[in-house]
Formats: C-alpha cells, structure tokens, sequence
C-alpha cells in the first residue's frame, strides 16, 4: 500500500468502505464491522481534533516569520498579488458554487440527512482535549510570527521550525496513512445509513465544477496579467503547460519549482524576478487550492441542508488566505491547514470535516496544477513593477500549497 500513491489509497479505502457498509446492511444485517470503524474514527478524530491548533502554531508562525525575513521591496507586491489572487479565488468559488450546486443537491433528492443522528456510533470513545482553540491558536500563531520577523531572532525561529518539522512528521507518519481508513469509516457508516448514492453522485459533479472554475481563474489571471504587462495572455499560458502537468503528476508546488521557473523565464519575465517571485509564490500563492476547499465546503453545507451565506463564507476565504501560508509540505496540506477554519469559522463536525478531506484530495493535484500556474502570471506582473534591481531574500519553503 505505501507504494500507491495517496489518491489511490483514499479511492481503495472509499471503495472498500461502501462494500463494507452494504455488506454489513444488506447481507450479514449486524452492524459489528460499522462499529469497529467508527469505534476508530472516533479516536482518529478526536486526534485530528487536538492536533489541528498545533499544526496552525507549527505552520503559520514560521511562514509569517519567513515572509517578514524578506529584504526586496516587491516582498509586498508579490504577496499582495498573490493574496489578491487567492482571495478572489475563493469570491469566484463562492458564486459558481452557489450558484449551480444548490440546483445539483436539489436534483439529486435534496439534501443528505444530519449525519450525526444517522450514523452508527462506535463501541467507545477517547476524547482528547485540544490544548487551546482554534482562534487561540491563531492569535498565537501571528504573534509569534509576527515578533521573530521584528526582533530577527533566529534562535526562537529554529525552535518552531524544528516544531514544524515534529507536525510534518505526525503528518505524514501518521494522519496521510490512516486517512484511506477513517474516510473508509466514514462511507461504510453512511452507506449503512443509506445516505452514500446521494453524496457520490454529488462528489462526482463537484468534482467537474471545480476543475472548470480552475480554468475560468487561470483565464483570468492570464488575461490581467496580458493587459498589464501588455504581453500576449495566450502566449504566456501556452508555455506555461509544462509547469501545469508537472504539478499534476508531483502534488507539489514546491517540486514543481524547476519547472515553473523555467516556464516563467520562457515568458520573458527577467532572471531575477523569476528568482524571486515563483519560489515565493509556491508559498503563498493559493488559487487553486482556495477555489477547491470553498466549493467543497459549500458542497458538504448543502448536503447537510445548511445554504451558505457570503457573510459567512467571505471571512472564511479572507483567513484561508492567510492559514494556509506555510502549510505542511505534504500531498493534501491545504486541507489539513484548513481543518481549524471549517470547525471554527463553518462550524464543520467530524462527519463533515471527514467528508472535506474526501472531497479535496480527489483533486489535490489539479489544485496545485491551478496554483503554479497562477504563480506564473503573478511572475509576469512582479516583472512589469520591477526596477531591475530584485534583492531576493533567502526563503525556505516551508510547504505545499496543494
């Protein structure tokens, strides 16, 4: 199993979890093996629960700290760009979504029931209480970030870098891998309470919608960026396909660095604003990923019967913008950055948040895919703001906008 790739593995456990779900219903009518997985999805859960204020502090504060390390005076434009970007990002995101999939939930026998009163509960439960709350978190996070980038102190810098690597290593050593199983618990208890035709036949339209609204951004990026750097948009997006593919293939827009360097170079954009703006932008930029976890929000509320409101949901975009700055360098850390937000922000509930990994991670590479490409033309308009003389500071990547 660890030879497949971790979609592969998630769509295994999905699979595996609907035939243990119709097994258990239709054919031995006991409900034992739903129980034994939700008996685990309670304690991964509640893990999940208690580690999501960590990963915030492990994350954030040392890509707050890194951003304020930066000595070029397009630091601020490139991260206003890019942030801009993100945010209308998610603006789009919000009105395609809620514009079509409140018709496609409709037409598929409205919305799925409450799954907190459907589901099988398991034989017991382990709470662990998170060691602060979200917003704590949060606040903690951009006062320690915001401090180390003031005082340039690299000792308390090393520290939460070294934290962030302890988080990146709880992630992928332990979260990545038991992922397939929770969301196998997760489907089996819903296939047993009859709610899954429902929300797979939503999965694979939400699926489609997304992946068009990454073309409508990219369009759109490419075309501003056409009109101010007077450049042909069609041009600069045609080299840009190679960038594209490889973020496919790698989930990773920090791997896909080499690539979308020299991409951008092909565009004209100078040596030294490439330099400087695509490696940063791997950071930062989030458009891809905003676009997916917004219309995957929107999509688990509708099937709950909740209708999202922009009032609610334009703050969430704004703080996404901002949490997923530095997320953990792992195939699906947009999502896992942006567990905190949902819970605290969405009011999202384990079924739920179960549900938004689901929904993300069949499409995390097209997502980063949409991202790097962003990077791209944000690179051109850096190009059209630069003096010739890019100071580009020293930043290290500290993870994957995915």
């Amino acid at each position: 199993m660890k030879k497949l790739g971790l979609l592969t593995r998630l769509i295994i456990g999905l699979a595996l979890g609907i035939l243990v779900g119709f097994i258990s219903k239709e054919i031995i009518q006991a409900d034992f093996l739903v129980r034994l997985l939700a008996t685990f999805n309670g304690i991964f859960g509640s893990f999940l629960t208690y580690i999501i204020p960590l990963i915030i502090i492990g994350f954030v504060a040392p890509g707050i700290a890194e951003l304020g390390r930066g000595a070029s005076r397009l630091l601020g434009i490139t991260t206003l760009l890019a942030y801009v970007s993100t945010i209308t990002a998610g603006t789009l995101a919000f009105l395609v979504g809620t514009g079509i999939l409140s018709k496609i939930v409709s037409s598929v026998g409205g919305h799925a029931e409450n799954p907190e009163e459907a589901l099988v509960s398991g034989f017991f439960s382990i709470g662990i209480t998170p060691i602060m709350g979200v917003m704590s978190a949060l606040v903690t996070a951009f006062m320690l970030g915001l401090g180390m980038a003031a005082l340039q102190n690299k000792s308390l810098y090393q520290v939460t870098k070294d934290f962030q690597g302890i988080i990146e290593k709880v992630i992928q050593g332990v979260i990545i891998p038991l992922l397939p199983i929770h969301i196998a618990g997760i489907f089996a208890n819903m296939t047993y309470a009859g709610e899954v035709a429902r929300i797979m036949q939503v999965f694979g339209v939400v699926f489609a919608i997304i992946i068009i609204t990454h073309m409508l951004m990219i369009l759109s990026q490419y075309t501003i960026a056409g009109a101010v750097t007077g450049r042909n948009p069609f041009t600069a997006l045609r080299n840009m396909i190679p960038a594209y593919f490889t973020a496919i293939g790698t989930q990773s827009s920090a791997a896909t660095i080499p690539v979308t360097l020299r991409s951008a170079k092909k565009n004209n954009v100078s040596n030294e604003v490439a330099d400087f703006a695509v490696p940063l932008c791997a950071t930062i930029h989030l458009s891809g990923s905003t676009i997916t976890l917004t219309m995957c929000a929107i999509a688990v509320m509708l099937m709950s019967g909740i209708t999202p409101a922009f009032g609610a949901m334009f703050p969430f975009i704004l703080m996404l913008g901002i949490t997923m700055v530095a997320a953990p360098g792992v195939p699906g850390g947009a999502v896992m950055a942006a567990l905190g937000l949902l819970q605290s922000m969405l009011g999202f509930t384990e079924a739920q948040l179960a549900l938004m990994i689901a929904l993300y991670l069949t499409q995390d590479s097209f997502g980063t895919a949409c991202n790097v490409t962003g990077d791209g033309a944000i690179a051109l308009m850096v190009d059209k703001f630069s003096d010739g003389s890019v100071g580009a500071p020293k930043m290290e990547l500290a993870g994957e906008k995915a």
